[in-house]
């Protein structure tokens, strides 16, 4: 279990390198990296339904 663990928490720090990684690329603050995920997500959302759905 404990190596599980190690596992999880090795993977969130690489998770937070890359997104302080694409902060400092794209030069966004917090606030504009939220709302630029957001909309990643709301595009890829309606991109599948379209493809699934119709």
């Amino acid at each position: 279990m404990k190596i599980i663990s190690m596992k999880i928490r090795k993977l969130i720090e690489k998770h937070k390198t890359l997104i302080n990684w694409y902060k400092k690329k794209l030069k966004l603050s917090d606030y504009k990296l939220l709302w630029l995920v957001f909309f990643k997500g709301v595009l890829i959302t309606i991109i599948f339904f379209k493809i699934f759905l119709c």
